[in-house]
Parts: C-alpha cells; sequence; structure tokens
C-alpha cells in the first residue's frame, strides 16, 4: 500500500537525528522516502535502533509514531554464494502467514541496492521475549517446560505444512537434502576456512558415506534453536519464529536435531545448556523434547547420530564463515573473532559423535 508524502513534510524534515549515514552505513533519509512510499501508517519522525548481537544480516528497529517496523538487510561488502538472503527471508514469512506457523507479518521487500546499500525487508515489530539464554533466566520452571514444549509443537507445526500448496515448490529441490547439504557446506568450507582442521576434514569424508535413505521433504527453518523465538511477554508459549535466512525445502530431522544441540553444548558455546540442573529449572531432557515432537509429528523419523553430527558440521562451518568475515572486516558482530574460534570446538564434538563417545 503507497503512503502519500504531504507537501510540507518531506523525509528530510521529519527524521530525527539520532544516528549518522557514517553510524548506519547507509543514508537514513532515503530508507524515510522508501518507508513512507510503501508501507501504511509511516510518518511523523523516524527512530533507527541497530539491533545488537546478531552474526548475519544486520537488523534495525525502524519506529514511527504510529509505526513499529524491523528492518532486516543483507550486510555489505563481499558475501558467500547463497548467504544472507533476505529476499528469501520475506518469501517464506509471506507464505507462512495463512498457516498456523507463528511469524511476524512481512510488510516490503526492496531489491534496489541504490536504496540502502544492499537489498533489505521490512516486517511488523512483535512484542514478547527473546531469549539468548538457554536456561531462560527470569521464568517459572513450570513456565520453562511448557515453553520448551511449544518449541517442540512448533517445530512440528511447522515440518507438516504443506508447502506444495504455499507455492514454494521451487523454494529448494525435493530429495537428497543431506547430500546436497553436505556438498553445499563442504563447499562453503573450502571457501570460508582460515586454517587447517583436521576434524572438518574428516567430516567431509565420512558424512557422504552414511546419508540414511529416508528422502521425507519439509520445509526446513535451518535455525531453529529458542533464540530465534519470540515467546509471549507473559505467557509459556511462542508467537513468532524468526530469522528464516536459512531456510529451504529439507528433511525435517535436520531441523530438529539442530533445535537439540542446545543439550549437549556448554552454556559458553553459542546455544549450550549442557551441564545445567534441568529438572531444578524445570528444563525437559532431550528425550522429553524429542519425545514430544515425535507425538505431535510421528512421521518424521528419529534422530541419529548422523542428524547430530551433520548439524554440528555446518555449524562449524557456518562459525568458520564468521571468523572469515572478521579477518575480512566485514563482520556485523565486535565478537565475531572470538567466536569464530568455537568452529573447531563444534567440529571436535562431531568427529565425537560418530566415534559413539559423545
Amino acid at each position: 500500500m503507497s503512503v502519500v508524502i504531504p507537501d510540507n513534510e518531506s523525509p528530510a524534515a521529519v527524521l530525527r537525528p539520532s544516528l549518522t549515514a557514517a553510524e548506519l552505513g547507509f543514508e537514513p533519509n532515503a530508507l524515510d522516502a522508501y518507508l513512507r512510499a510503501h508501507v501504511a501508517h509511516v510518518g511523523g519522525a523516524m527512530e533507527i535502533t541497530p539491533i545488537a548481537g546478531g552474526q548475519s544480516n544486520p537488523t534495525y528497529f525502524v519506529t514511527y509514531p504510529e509505526a513499529r517496523l524491523v528492518l532486516r538487510k543483507r550486510p555489505a561488502g563481499p558475501v558467500l554464494p547463497s548467504a544472507h538472503s533476505v529476499d528469501r527471508e520475506y518469501r517464506i514469512m509471506q507464505a507462512l502467514a495463512v498457516t498456523d506457523v507463528l511469524v511476524p507479518k512481512v510488510l516490503a521487500y526492496c531489491a534496489r541496492p541504490e536504496v540502502i546499500g544492499t537489498p533489505f525487508y521490512v516486517m511488523e515489530r512483535l512484542e514478547g521475549r527473546v531469549f539468548s539464554d538457554c536456561s531462560l533466566p527470569g521464568v517459572s520452571p513450570a513456565d520453562r517446560r511448557a515453553m520448551y514444549f511449544d518449541m517442540a509443537d512448533t517445530l512440528a507445526r511447522l515440518h507438516q505444512v504443506d508447502w506444495k500448496v504455499l507455492g514454494l515448490t521451487d523454494y529448494g529441490r525435493e530429495g537428497n537434502f543431506f547430500g546436497r547439504q553436505i556438498g553445499r557446506w563442504t563447499k562453503q568450507w573450502e571457501l570460508s576456512k582460515t586454517r587447517d582442521l583436521p576434524d572438518i576434514d574428516r567430516l567431509v569424508q565420512w558424512l557422504p558415506l552414511h546419508v540414511p535413505p529416508d528422502e521425507l521433504t519439509t520445509i526446513a527453518h535451518g535455525d531453529f534453536r529458542i533464540g530465534n523465538l519470540m515467546f509471549h511477554p507473559t505467557e509459556p508459549r511462542v508467537v513468532g519464529v524468526l530469522d528464516w535466512e536459512l531456510s529451504t525445502l529439507g528433511h525435517p530431522l535436520a531441523d530438529l536435531a539442530f533445535s537439540a544441540l542446545a543439550w549437549r553444548l556448554l552454556p559458553t558455546e553459542y546455544m549450550g545448556m549442557r551441564g545445567l540442573d534441568h529438572a531444578g529449572l524445570g528444563i525437559p531432557s532431550a528425550s522429553q523434547y524429542l519425545s514430544r515432537y515425535y507425538a505431535t509429528f510421528p512421521g518424521a523419523g528419529r534422530v541419529a547420530p548422523f542428524h547430530v553430527a551433520f548439524s554440528l558440521f555446518r555449524l562449524a562451518v557456518i562459525f568458520e564463515g564468521i571468523a572469515a568475515r572478521a579477518r575480512s572486516g566485514t563482520a556485523i558482530a565486535a565478537n565475531a573473532a572470538q567466536t569464530g574460534e568455537m568452529a573447531a570446538g563444534f567440529a571436535r564434538r562431531a568427529v565425537q559423535t560418530i566415534e559413539g563417545i559423545f
């Protein structure tokens, strides 16, 4: 829906001078003009606030008196092939809006880099809680249990969406998901490696030889974890699934195994909670979490060591990519170099998984 800018209210006149173009990395007046032309209820002073903490697509709160938006853009500079695909994020959330999978409402996608330097999209800002800490601090034990079970239910609902009905037959390829993914992440490793990691090289050899024969195809989120869910401000339920950058058509057990890595990784390792008092905190065990998913989607199969090793391999390559961006100076987060060092640890855990000692 277009919004006409009154003659006496030019974008430059109403922009709140909170962050400069140099600080943002793009010209805020150009963004303001675009939003006024493409998003309803945009008017008055604009305020932009970068959202810290991400390692991927730069994200900002964009606030007007009558509109609370979120903007996600592709990062500036060179990126790996198929990475940072904000157009895919926009498309999948737009498609899922008619399903029972809760996602933010997307409002506009801009492919023109001349507006703010790279393609971007905007969506409505949800109200709720996002937890980077898997222990869910400040939450009661009963609510923690309910939140993890709703996480499992949400993932199972996603995997049961009829992607053909949604017109997503070209969103990925049907069948041979793990074979193609192993090939993709092997290429990403070769492009982004900053050092020799023998454990990754071993996984590159082992994984193709142990792909399960199951060819089930569903929508796959690609990064389904507690930190990419928004929960209701006070109730223990998911109100939105976020960060669809890695989504595609794939195998549901890839998502499920990845989401269960939290029980295997330490609190210092990205999204881990290994070693915490799960029973005391009210957090279900890994087997209880998986069983909840299986009960909601019995046809998905069962997570095996292959799925765990694949998830850790992929995570290791992603984090090595973060290290590569840190070396080139294009990383999003200030701690990218430190985060990239986790790649070796993830690869080691994957090798231990296939050896049966983890």
